[in-house]
């Protein structure tokens, strides 16, 4: 097991410069093995499939374009996903204010009942709620959710102040839970009418 995750490794960094030295076959290999996850992270900052597509877009480009930047410590997808997300929150910051966008009710509790109800959502059904969520909301909450980025570190990135990171949360938790109580009540009524 061990020789074959050297050979991946080595393949790999051939891969890496074989697109550092501009050969267009190697780049479209590298785009084709990472879009598809890279694409994921997109779609979650993103309010559209169409935006989702631009911000990968534009990540490959900066990542074909500072590919001698990375020095090979640490993970490559790492790297690659670090300029998507920082691809993401440019241009979602240039579009939106990253300040509370509304006062709403503290009403996420968080209970297992909560957590039942995001447990029978689909994937894809959450994401489209999460694409729903105000920009600044959907930042700071897929860099606390996905990113596992604290509030201070949210803060410094997106230059708001940590109470502001905390109730954009809070406030998406609570869009997010009202939404998904929404749907469920809806499953329920065209389950009993049946």
């Amino acid at each position: 097991m061990e020789a074959r995750s050297t050979s991946l490794l080595d393949n790999l960094e051939l891969l890496i410069r074989s697109c550092m030295a501009g050969e267009r076959q190697a780049q479209n290999r590298l785009y084709e093995r990472f879009a598809p996850k890279l694409f994921v992270v997109c779609q979650r900052y993103a309010a559209s499939r169409v935006e989702a597509e631009d911000i990968l877009q534009e990540g490959f480009i900066r990542i074909f374009t500072h590919l001698d930047q990375f020095k090979y410590e640490g993970s490559f997808e790492g790297w690659m996903r670090r300029i998507i997300v920082n691809c993401a929150l440019q241009r979602l910051g240039s579009k939106a204010r990253l300040a509370p966008v509304v006062s709403m009710e503290e009403n996420f509790h968080g209970g297992a009942e909560e957590n039942d109800a995001h447990s029978r959502l689909g994937q894809k059904e959450l994401m489209q709620l999460i694409q729903q969520l105000p920009p600044a909301y959907r930042m700071v909450f897929n860099l606390y959710v996905f990113e596992g980025m604290k509030h201070r570190e949210i803060a410094e990135t997106l230059s708001i102040s940590e109470g502001t990171s905390k109730s954009n949360l809070s406030d998406a938790r609570a869009i997010l839970q009202k939404e998904v109580l929404k749907r469920q009540g809806t499953a329920l009524s065209k389950s009993n009418s049946l």
